[in-house]
This record gives structure tokens, C-alpha cells and sequence, in this order.
């Protein structure tokens, strides 16, 4: 697809660099005007800016629109770092200061849902709302594994995790067959795994450093300090929160959504049918309108 397409699909891409390693971002501003409130989008594990092609022109109508590619995802440097919620948020708050400067409307799907909430959390001066598209709770994880075979699937981790094994395993996960099946598990709507979506999602595992990246994630999300945990991070934020969920998520236990909801009267829920573990290009007509609705309603 040639960039002019590209362009008037995810905005206008800028590299940045960020603690000396390059990062992309993207902007889009249609018909704002300077007192509405800009949105940042960030996308979720193994995603990027191009997730984000069918909401950017549409919200873009309305609002200004940056999105940013997480340092070791999209078109963003493949850092040998240690990888933690955390250092996006460093990411992400470093760029609002930079180029944005005023409070903003957090949208985050998945790990990047966990990067909004943390953001909110830890610097609650740039952020007016945050948007939420099947929150993952780390801390959850070992709850889910019985205690028994706790063991064995840590020792299957090792094995996967051991930089001796990382560079076949990236050979083999980032093929289009291999991504095309992983998306299928994501999307209830098969017909959404396209040619397209797979050149997204695949594209940038053939990087270069990117084995030596999959390694630190691999790491990384194993990690306690990973990321803060949600049910008890979301009890104290006190913006309005907009959580969407699918309910055929098969990546996060739909299940999850109205525990979360519970925990503070500022969150809206919204559960969709017929609808996997990303909303936003699944049924990005629904999943636009929604977000739209809403924030008319609270900004």
C-alpha cells in the first residue's frame, strides 16, 4: 500500500528519539480546533500504530490524534532493555510533555489499556479520561494456574524464554501462517483476519534485534513488577474510565470486565457479543461510534 494511503490512514509519521533510542509516533488532526481535547491511542502486545487504521481518520474528525509505537513494538527500536509497563509510561508521558502539553484522553488496548490506567495512576495532571479495551491484570495470572502444576509450566517457560531457543522460535511464530493463526484465536469475527492485518502484526518481527527483544518480553511479563496490578491500581483513580470488553475474548477472561467495573463507580462498561479481544479493528464502526458517544457525554 503506498505511503500517501498510509498516510491518510494513520496520520503523519515522525520518528523520535527517545533516551537515544528511536521511536515512532504518529499525529492526525482533521477539523479540531484548539480547545478539544487531543486523544492518544496505544495499542496492545505485539501491535502498533497501524492497529489503529480504521479509528484515526474517523476520530481525527473530531479530535487531534497522536499514536505512538511502544519502544520494542511497530516501527519503534528493538531495545535490549528490561520491559515493564513502567518504561511505557516513561515512554508516553515524556512524549505528552514534549508535543502535547495539556491533559489528554488515554485509548489503550490490552498491555496498552494497562499503560493508560498506570499513566492515570502515576500522572494524573496529563490525563482527563482513559478508554480501556480488555484490561489485562498481571497479578491474576498465577491465581488461574493450579498450584500443583504451578512448577511445570514455569520449567516449560524457562524453556521458552532461554535465548539459546529464541531466535528458532522467532523464526517460526513470525510466520504469516503462524500469525494468521494466533489473530484467528484473537477475533471472533474470522473474516477480520486479513492479508492486511497479518502484514501488521508480522511485519516488524523480522527487525533487526528483534529476537533479542522477544527474549526481554519474554522475560519481562513473567516478572512480578511487570505491571501494576489492576484491581488495585482502579479503586483509586478518580477520572471517568470507559471500559469495552468482547465477550468471545479468548485472551482475557471476559469474565474480568464486570469484576473491574466494580471496583469504582467511575468506570462505564460496555460488553460487546459477538466481539474477540480487539474491538477496535474487529467492528471499528461500532467500536468508533461508542467511543465517540462517550466522550461527547464526559469531556
Amino acid at each position: 500500500m503506498h505511503q500517501r494511503s498510509w498516510q491518510e490512514r494513520i496520520g503523519n509519521q515522525r520518528d523520535w528519539i527517545w533516551r537515544g533510542w528511536q521511536t515512532r509516533y504518529s499525529y492526525l488532526i482533521k477539523n479540531a480546533t484548539a480547545e478539544q481535547t487531543p486523544l492518544i491511542l496505544i495499542h496492545g502486545f505485539g501491535a502498533s500504530i497501524e492497529h489503529w487504521r480504521h479509528n484515526i481518520p474517523v476520530l481525527s474528525q473530531q479530535y487531534p490524534v497522536y499514536a505512538l509505537d511502544l519502544l520494542g513494538f511497530g516501527a519503534s527500536r528493538k531495545a535490549d532493555t528490561q520491559y515493564t509497563v513502567e518504561l511505557w509510561v516513561e515512554q508516553v508521558h515524556d512524549f505528552w510533555s514534549i508535543f502535547i502539553g495539556e491533559p489528554v484522553v488515554l485509548v489503550g488496548n490490552s498491555v496498552g489499556s494497562l499503560v493508560c490506567m498506570s499513566l492515570a495512576a502515576i500522572y494524573p495532571e496529563m490525563v482527563k479520561a482513559i478508554v480501556m479495551l480488555s484490561l489485562p491484570d498481571i497479578s491474576i495470572r498465577q491465581t488461574m494456574i493450579p498450584s500443583l502444576i504451578q512448577p511445570v509450566v514455569t520449567s516449560l517457560e524457562n524453556l521458552i524464554a532461554s535465548p539459546l531457543l529464541i531466535k528458532t522460535l522467532l523464526k517460526i511464530v513470525r510466520k504469516p501462517s503462524i500469525i494468521s493463526r494466533w489473530a484467528k484465536i484473537a477475533y471472533a469475527d474470522q473474516n477480520a483476519v486479513n492479508h492486511e492485518l497479518i502484514q501488521i502484526l508480522s511485519a516488524p518481527a523480522y527487525d533487526r534485534d528483534a529476537e533479542k527483544t522477544l527474549y526481554k518480553l519474554s522475560q519481562g511479563v513473567r516478572k512480578a513488577n511487570f505491571a501494576p496490578a489492576a484491581q488495585q491500581v482502579l479503586p483509586r483513580l478518580t477520572i471517568p474510565m470507559l471500559l469495552i470488553w468482547g465477550l468471545q475474548d479468548r485472551m482475557v477472561p471476559p469474565k474480568l470486565a464486570s469484576f473491574f467495573a466494580s471496583l469504582n463507580e467511575k468506570i462505564d462498561l460496555i460488553e460487546l457479543d459477538q466481539m474477540g479481544h480487539c474491538p477496535h479493528d474487529e467492528s471499528p464502526a461500532k467500536f468508533n461510534q461508542i467511543l465517540l458517544d462517550w466522550l461527547e457525554r464526559i469531556i
